[in-house]
């Protein structure tokens, strides 16, 4: 028998000593749930299918995961299947729930050192004005106006006296806005990159600082009015401990960590990790000790550790999945176990409820008001008050900590957590329903693609960069699009980072021969590498340069807001797979190949996707070099993606270095169709634009079907450094039957056979997506097809001379 002091009262355990020299395995003849390891991990198996399932059947309708973990708890808890009271004792009895309780403590421990891992306090110092005056206002407003109605709710209602009691102190919880739950929750609604993201963790960052100080000291001010002792006396020691707390780690631990790093020449050992780790439950005893909750301790000691690489990532890489992938759901999960619905009457019910329907309509209302003194768009402070609403397993904890210091009954706690279920539930469809970033790339009128903008105007090229790898095709093609003293090139270069070891993506801008910094030390080589292409070329090339440091999910949101800012006639992003220099495939990426799709779904200009196979990029060209003449071949077929390529073709054959042919081909028999006209028209039109340019030249093949095509194709592979396609085509015979062997769908029928391994070839590929508007996206069928129209008019200023039809369109 052991006995445990929990505050004033005892909690005796009886365990039998024998039990554990027990076989409760089926050969035995026992039962295996009798043992406590057993049991636990049938709980856990139990809970984890039933809340994958349950999120499986609410994904559809929007919702967040915070919901379905939860309610996988809440039906094995005693508001369901814990009614049954011999299922309930088999599978959920008493004893066992100690354990469960346990770890669920210890994983939520881990849970909030990790999220403090990848959070900087030092952002605080750089949170925008607007972000520190809607948190302040937020969370002021909310604290003052939602506790004062539930006083006067406690006195003048007629209610429960536990309810009375507790419901203050529900009325301040309304005020939290924890960083880490709208971290989470952005992430979930894949807006964590765009305008409105960064705000809402701006406001979220500053008000959480403030809540955690206040809520830190109310809870054992709390006890200590409770219990009946001096609460002055006992809050100034507490104040004092929590300081000493704070500045021992912040401004103790983190130097010292700092200070290792940096002499230490050798990789981070797994000793280290492991000593930081067991660090972890050392301060959250000591946290316990002296007052405050056990997670407060992990959560500022993940603070104190330096965020990103080297030690951010090593951390993220030995517990990130663990920690959100496990202890986050499970600590949910254990919550909704002690939920009872049947402890609720309705009466409760409703004045909860008025309590958080009011605190919300009150934090919207404080971000609209501030936001208005601040020039916010209204509709986007509408959205950010929804966001900064949206409750999870910070408020969760608080509540736990609350039931277990006898602070609220059941009634209370599960009135709390409920409040958090559905005030999510309904957040997050509403949320995805009136708000969607990409809306202003569908929506953007101004044509800015190469076809429709005049030959002589300034080209603007925005190169996405991964790595080191990418830098020379991209140079090259850069090179190759002709950048003059009469053609301008405006180069918008933006490196993509995957975020790691920290929470909040970050947007840099790069200045010429900067030193790197540590957010981006390696992007800031790949900006340094073409800032000297630019020199060598001033005077007709400029360039802006921008770090993107964020999740691989949410990564397009800035690619795509960068070429909407600044007009670019098209975005090109390397291909996901990296060919090995015998040709075969080595590295595959599907992370960026997610990307290039988003890219080629939202994005506000026309896009290009550049498979790097060597030729193209295995060495730079120059205007004023004496290298040979680099080829180029552009394969015509007809429709809006293959006229994009072509206008790209014609600017490209200015380069005194670069020769530009055109296969046309005609499919047999269809010399009458509408579509062959107006193809007539297009290239007739661009050979006489370029009449006495030796540089260009068109061939037109007579061909019966893509077998003809393909072969046609191989037959030139060698003799070219880069190919070019359109991604989509006009409807065609020569296409029937290829799309069905098409694995990367990205890249269209053709793209896909070129950029295939079977297709043997050192050239490289660029496949071309012409600007859509208001469209979305489709999946290719038979005949790839949008569903909006893209005018098929030529861009030279003397269109109109040539006779060149501006009223035709293509559907496409």
């Amino acid at each position: 028998m052991n006995n445990f002091p929990l505050g004033n009262e005892t909690l005796v355990e009886c365990i039998d000593p024998h039990s554990h020299h027990l076989h409760h395995d089926i050969w035995h003849l026992g039962n295996p749930l009798q043992n406590h390891s057993a049991l636990f991990l049938l709980q856990w198996s139990l809970i984890g299918i039933v809340s994958k399932c349950i999120d499986l059947c609410l994904k559809p309708l929007g919702q967040c995961s915070i919901v379905s973990q939860i309610l996988g708890g809440v039906i094995f808890g005693p508001s369901i299947l814990g009614q049954k009271k011999e299922l309930s004792d088999s599978l959920f009895p008493e004893d066992g729930s100690v354990m469960t309780d346990t770890i669920a403590a210890f994983g939520i421990m881990y849970f909030f050192f990790i999220a403090g891992v990848k959070m900087d306090p030092f952002t605080l110092m750089r949170t925008e004005r607007k972000g520190i005056t809607i948190g302040l206002s937020v969370f002021i407003s909310t604290s003052v106006i939602s506790s004062t109605l539930a006083f006067i709710m406690a006195k003048y209602v007629p209610m429960d006296k536990s309810l009375a009691k507790c419901l203050p102190l529900i009325a301040t919880s309304q005020s939290v806005t924890a960083f880490v739950v709208i971290t989470i929750f952005l992430r979930e609604l894949k807006i964590l990159n765009t305008d409105l993201g960064r705000l809402a963790m701006s406001v979220a960052l500053f008000a959480d600082v403030i809540g955690f100080v206040f809520h830190a000291n109310l809870i054992p001010l709390m006890m200590h009015i409770k219990a009946g002792h001096h609460p002055i006396k006992r809050l100034i020691g507490q104040l004092l401990s929590t300081a000493t707390l704070f500045v021992a780690i912040i401004f103790g631990v983190r130097p010292l960590i700092k200070r290792i790093l940096r002499h230490s020449t050798k990789p981070i050992n797994d000793t280290f990790i492991s000593s930081i780790l067991v660090s972890v439950l050392i301060i959250g005893l000591i946290t316990e000790y002296i007052g405050l909750n056990y997670v407060a301790g992990p959560l500022l000691l993940g603070l104190a550790m330096p965020e990103g690489p080297p030690l951010g990532t090593a951390l993220m890489r030995k517990m990130e999945t663990l920690s959100f992938g496990f202890f986050y759901p499970s600590y949910l999960a254990a919550t909704g176990l002690h939920i009872n619905i049947f402890e609720v009457n309705m009466k409760s019910l409703w004045i909860v409820c008025i309590i958080v329907v009011s605190a919300a309509l009150v934090k919207i209302c404080a971000v609209l008001t501030t936001g208005y003194y601040h020039n916010v768009a209204m509709k986007k402070c509408f959205v950010m008050g929804l966001v900064i609403n949206a409750r999870g397993i910070v408020e969760i904890s608080l509540f736990n900590v609350w039931k277990a210091k006898k602070l609220v009954t059941d009634q209370e706690f599960s009135l709390a957590v409920l409040s958090i279920v559905v005030v999510n539930a309904i957040l997050t469809p509403l949320i995805k329903c009136i708000y969607d970033p990409s809306r202003q790339y569908y929506y953007s009128m101004n044509r800015s693609s190469m076809q429709h903008s005049k030959r002589e105007s300034e080209l603007r090229i925005m190169v996405c960069i991964h790595k080191d790898d990418n830098i020379p095709a991209i140079m090259n093609l850069l090179e190759a699009s002709c950048g003059s003293e009469e053609n301008t090139n405006q180069i918008i270069a933006l490196a993509l980072v995957e975020l790691s070891g920290r929470s909040r993506p970050i947007l840099l801008t790069h200045q010429p021969h900067e030193t790197a910094n540590p957010f981006s030390a390696k992007s800031t080589q790949i900006h340094n590498a073409l800032w000297q292409y630019v020199y060598q070329h001033r005077g007709y090339t400029k360039i802006q340069s921008f770090t993107s440091i964020s999740n691989y999910d949410t990564m397009h949101d800035d690619v795509c807001q960068i070429a909407l800012d600044k007009s670019a006639n098209i975005l090109i992003m390397p291909f996901h797979k990296h060919w090995e220099i015998d040709g075969s495939v080595g590295i595959i990426n599907r992370a960026i190949q997610r990307v290039n799709v988003k890219v080629l779904e939202k994005s506000p200009c026309s896009v290009g996707i550049l498979i790097d196979r060597g030729g193209f990029g295995s060495s730079l060209i120059s205007v004023s070099s004496d290298r040979p003449v680099y080829h180029v071949v552009m394969f015509f077929i007809g429709g809006a993606d293959d006229a994009e390529a072509l206008a790209y073709c014609s600017r490209m054959c200015l380069h005194q270095h670069v020769k530009v042919k055109i296969i046309w081909f005609l499919e047999f028999g269809s010399e009458n169709s509408v579509d062959r006209k107006r193809d007539g028209d297009l290239i007739n039109g661009y050979r006489r634009a370029n009449r006495g340019n030796k540089r260009f030249g068109i061939i037109e093949e007579v061909i019966r079907d893509g077998e003809e095509m393909l072969s046609i194709m191989r037959k030139m592979k060698d003799n070219f450094e880069l190919v070019m396609v359109g991604r989509d085509h006009s409807e065609s015979g020569l296409l029937e039957g290829l799309e069905d062997w098409s694995e990367c769908k990205e890249l269209g029928v053709v793209g896909d056979m070129l950029a295939s391994q079977d297709f043997e070839t050192k050239a490289s590929v660029l496949v071309v997506q012409q600007q859509r508007l208001a469209r979305k996206l489709v999946k290719h069928k038979k005949v790839s097809s949008m569903p909006n129209p893209s005018v098929h008019e030529f861009p030279f200023d003397d269109a109109d001379d040539l006779q060149i039809p501006r009223s035709e369109s293509w559907t496409v």
